[in-house]
């Protein structure tokens, strides 16, 4: 786990007002956790106690069983922006997908069309949903006049998406112009 990404989303979530450890794990699954980036609850709550360590973050408020709020500080908002304006980590791509889809020819035609739809109903459906979050987003103000926390991402995911269902049709035409041109193609293996 890249720590110090954790470290910043968290950062960048408190910029959208104080939370306890728990809100904050609940707003990581709401808006990051499916889009952007995977974290735990075990991650969680270890990098707030650093970040407090740290003066990024404060506690705010100290409640029942240990509950804690958090706000970030000035020197927290300060870290998050050198971070946002800084050129980004050289980073190791790992994406099942495109390594599945950068093998296709391992398949028989049927087989390769098959998974492109597959990947372009998931397409469909994650881009749905993000357009609902838009839309959602969109209908309710922020409480600082600002943009909502994420609005631009979301929107970034639902071009990123429409550009896979673009793809996955683009693909689904090549694999028909493929299979036209040689009707004889081998079927299926049986096994």
């Amino acid at each position: 786990m890249d720590t110090m990404s954790l470290r910043h989303a968290l950062l960048g979530l408190l910029e959208d007002g104080p939370a306890s450890g728990y809100d904050l794990t609940a707003r990581f699954e709401r808006s990051l956790q499916k889009y952007a980036w995977t974290a735990r609850q075990s991650h969680i709550y270890p990098e707030l106690k650093r970040l407090a360590d740290s003066d990024l973050i404060a506690v705010t408020e100290e409640g029942a069983r240990g509950r804690r709020t958090y706000a970030i500080t000035d020197a927290g908002r300060t870290e998050l922006r050198d971070w946002l304006l800084s050129p980004p980590r050289p980073r190791a791509v790992r994406d099942e997908h495109v390594l599945r889809m950068s093998l296709l020819s391992v398949l028989d035609i049927p087989q390769a069309r098959g998974l492109v739809l597959r990947h372009l109903e998931e397409a469909d459906q994650v881009a749905a949903e993000l357009r609902a979050l838009a839309d959602a987003a969109d209908t309710e103000p922020h409480p600082r006049g600002r943009l909502r926390f994420g609005r631009l991402a979301i929107e970034y995911g639902v071009h990123q998406y429409q550009a896979q269902q673009q793809w996955g049709h683009w693909a689904l035409e090549q694999l028909d112009r493929a299979e036209a041109a040689d009707p004889h193609q081998r079927q299926p293996s049986e096994t």
